[in-house]
């Protein structure tokens, strides 16, 4: 059965755009979550918003080493008289008056009265005196309490993830657990007679199993938790049987191989027997024969068998449907305009993901590179990339200095 009005095996290939903008709309977010330890939640989806119990810093204190002042009435070569010492942790514990100073530490709480820290630096020290070469305004070099949040803030949002930057934050406000969303379960296996274990001598017309290697490197960075469920053979009632019992286990279950239309093309077949087909081959190259449906309780993704096409419908509609799943809160790929160094080649029909490199040349400017070797079953030429080069359904392709629209893998680009 399908669940869209229109049968997904008789139409034409769905844009992109329209084919996520379905897929997100049938998925809602897990309704589970759990407190966790704040090292054990690095990584994860942020179930609830998270306000500030105190205010960040919770004192007032100095900005970098230097003696702590009162403004009022300073004047040059005025000598201060030191009456003290603040450090971070052991505070000064007196108040500070007109004709005073204490020297102070980077994190130290200012002493009361004080209203500025003057850097060491500006400062000649003779005994128990100092000597102003620089009079300070009110407020200087001072962190004051609340400057960075205020209590009751609200300084994360339901959906955010706990990256690093997340968890100092929490740290320092000193939250040790949060709630989270649980993470998805999600399956996956490769289908194909022809796959062969890794550390098994390849049989004439065997190929080594490399797609659930890639799809375990895809699932990794994100929130969910994965199962590998091997390789399945291109039998059709055990891989309706396979569907049938992840369906009744797992939140997501991707596979790969068997959506095309050959005659050992078998998936699609097997899903419609145990499930739901929703949507059946996009307008992207590579990647067309996508299959997107529902077995029970879990999503079903049939990514093609092509391993290039395998990473491209992956990044494009199966990670941002994790990441909904998840609970994470929606997200664009970062697409930047770049200047193009060589020329690019394509057909007019279908959105086209080509491989790049990025690179930053002698006059500072990015530029991209397309890489020699397009086809779906390169995998080297993936390897050596570092973007994706997005060219529109109508766009024949590009001459060198032509703009393109680029999506890096990683927002760290390193050097040859």
């Amino acid at each position: 059965m399908t669940s869209f009005a229109d049968d997904p095996c008789r139409g034409g290939l769905l844009p992109l755009e329209t084919a996520l903008t379905r897929i997100l709309a049938a998925i809602e977010p897990l309704d589970a979550d759990e407190w966790l330890d704040l090292r054990l939640a690095a990584g994860r989806i942020l179930a609830r918003d998270v306000h500030a119990p105190t205010d960040l810093p919770a004192f007032t204190n100095a900005a970098m080493d230097g003696y702590a002042v009162v403004t009022a009435e300073l004047a040059p070569e005025t000598p201060l008289t030191l009456v003290g010492r603040a450090l971070a942790g052991k505070p000064f514990a007196g108040t500070l008056r007109s004709g005073q100073c204490v020297r102070i530490f980077t994190g130290a709480a200012v002493p009361r009265g004080a209203d500025a820290v003057v850097m060491q630096e500006a400062v000649r020290r003779e005994g128990n005196r100092i000597y102003l070469q620089h009079l300070p305004q009110s407020g200087e070099n001072i962190r004051p309490a609340g400057g960075d949040v205020r209590r009751g803030e609200r300084v994360l949002r339901r959906g955010d993830r706990l990256a690093a930057a997340q968890l100092g934050l929490l740290a320092a406000l000193g939250i040790s657990t949060v709630r989270v969303f649980q993470r998805p379960r999600v399956a996956y296996f490769s289908s194909g007679d022809e796959l062969t274990p890794l550390g098994t001598p390849l049989a004439p017309g065997r190929i080594y199993d490399s797609n659930r290697y890639s799809l375990y490197g895809l699932l990794h960075p994100l929130p969910v938790a994965p199962v590998d469920l091997g390789r399945q053979p291109d039998d059709r009632e055990r891989l309706a049987a396979c569907l049938a019992q992840a369906g009744e286990q797992f939140d997501v279950v991707v596979s790969t191989g068997g959506a095309s239309v050959g005659e050992a093309d078998l998936l699609r077949q097997a899903l419609t027997r145990v499930g739901e087909l929703h949507l059946w081959r996009i307008a992207v190259k590579p990647g067309k024969p996508l299959i997107f449906g529902r077995i029970r309780r879990a999503w079903y993704f049939g990514l093609p068998g092509n391993p290039v096409s395998v990473h491209v419908t992956f990044s494009q509609i199966v990670r941002p449907a994790l990441w909904r799943l998840a609970g994470g809160r929606p997200f664009r790929p970062l697409r930047l305009q770049v200047p193009c160094r060589n020329q690019l080649r394509k057909a007019a029909g279908r959105l086209e993901f080509q491989r790049g490199r990025l690179i930053l040349g002698g006059d500072g400017i990015w530029q991209v590179e397309g890489l020699a070797g397009q086809g779906s079953h390169q995998l080297t030429t993936l390897a050596q990339a570092n973007c994706y080069i997005v060219l529109p359904a109508e766009s024949t392709g590009a001459d060198p200095g032509d703009v393109v629209e680029v999506e890096p893998f990683e927002t760290s680009i390193f050097h040859d």
